[in-house]
């Protein structure tokens, strides 16, 4: 089990690594602060566009033997990053990170709903939300921390990561489980209906951290360093309260529990966008994590503790429109940002509140 949640690590890691040194990804590759956000773009546009099928592959090809592939292919790509020499490179290195990271989570996520009684689906998905989560606090971190040296190193750790997962593999009790599914199996409406609202989910709240990013250098002149510490923040609530998320969802039900998060995620955004204070911004975006996490865990539990056939085409499908709304962002928003800064949080959060009732699933 604890080799399941661990892959939950990578994903988030590897798309929000760049975020907090954003600026020195474009001045060395000589690159503005548009182009250099689409480095989030390059990771997980492939990442969201292969998982439409990864968890149908890769459980007909043997979760095993897919999960270990896609962790060589991730490591190599991590260091072409590393030794890009122009951003044309660096973006390759991406797609390939995003390609290859798309065929681990929607098979280990599957994997864990296999050996997991239903009652208790909701916690377990909890725990692997706080791995993601963790995933998510610790790479703006790690990516600021890398930037007062050079952004490169982060690659580095992202290698290192991708062969560690490789080596460890899948436990055998899981690695084959579950039966193949079928594509047209897991593109059901209930299961794009949840995957909508995981996509606006995401991309209105963890998607919003290079906008934070952004803000926090514009507004408040923080160093990468400082930008990384406050981001981190929106992964450490995840981390902190992930497993009680996952209680309260077993006990409330994932339409209630991710609506709840829909709407106050919103306020936080909003509040984020707007607040002249960098340490209420800072709390303000460690809630935001909070709610993140009822949203993310509420539709995973919804999809996964569903009876209907296909769990991991299923979770596949639900994480590629979760993961798009992640990509589309900073393409959709940079060029709002450029214009009213303010609207830029506005925007993705009204968007949110509206549309994540009309569809979600009741049941």
């Amino acid at each position: 089990m604890a080799v399941l949640y661990g892959g939950g690590f990578l994903g988030p890691f590897g798309g929000s690594v760049v975020a907090s040194v954003l600026p020195e990804i474009g001045a060395d590759l000589s690159v503005g602060p548009a182009a250099a956000a689409t480095s989030l773009t390059s990771y997980l546009l492939p990442f969201a566009a292969c998982m439409l099928f990864s968890g149908t592959l890769g459980a007909r090809w043997g979760r095993g033997r897919t999960v270990r592939i896609a962790y060589g292919v991730y490591a190599a790509a991590s260091l072409l990053c590393v030794l890009a020499p122009t951003f044309v490179v660096f973006s390759a290195g991406r797609v390939l990170q995003g390609c290859a990271n798309a065929f681990t989570t929607p098979l280990l996520m599957a994997a864990l709903a296999a050996v997991t009684p239903r009652e208790r689906l909701g916690r377990a998905l909890g725990i692997f939300g706080a791995c993601q989560a963790a995933g998510q606090a610790s790479a703006p971190l790690v990516g600021g921390l890398a930037g007062e040296v050079t952004w490169r190193l982060a690659f580095v750790v992202l290698a290192v990561v991708a062969v560690g997962m490789g080596a460890t593999g899948m436990p055998a009790a899981t690695a084959t489980g579950g039966e193949p599914a079928r594509l047209r199996d897991a593109l059901t409406a209930r299961t794009l209906r949840i995957g909508g609202v995981a996509l606006l989910g995401w991309g209105a709240l963890g998607g919003l951290n290079f906008l934070v990013s952004f803000r926090a250098d514009d507004v408040f002149t923080l160093n990468p360093t400082a930008r990384g510490l406050v981001l981190t923040g929106f992964g450490v609530a995840g981390i902190l309260t992930a497993r009680r998320v996952g209680d309260v969802i077993d006990r409330l039900g994932a339409y209630r529990a991710t609506l709840l998060g829909a709407v106050t995620g919103a306020a936080l955004v909003c509040a984020v966008g707007a607040v002249p204070s960098v340490a209420v911004l800072s709390v303000a975006w460690f809630c935001a994590g909070v709610s993140a996490q009822f949203v993310l865990v509420g539709v995973n539990t919804a999809v996964l503790g569903s009876t209907e056939p296909g769990a991991a085409g299923a979770v596949s499908v639900v994480q590629a429109l979760r993961f798009s709304g992640n990509a589309i962002a900073p393409l959709a928003l940079t060029p709002v940002y450029a214009i009213s800064p303010l609207a830029a949080f506005v925007i993705p959060a009204v968007l949110l509140v509206v549309l994540a009732p009309m569809l979600m699933p009741r049941r």
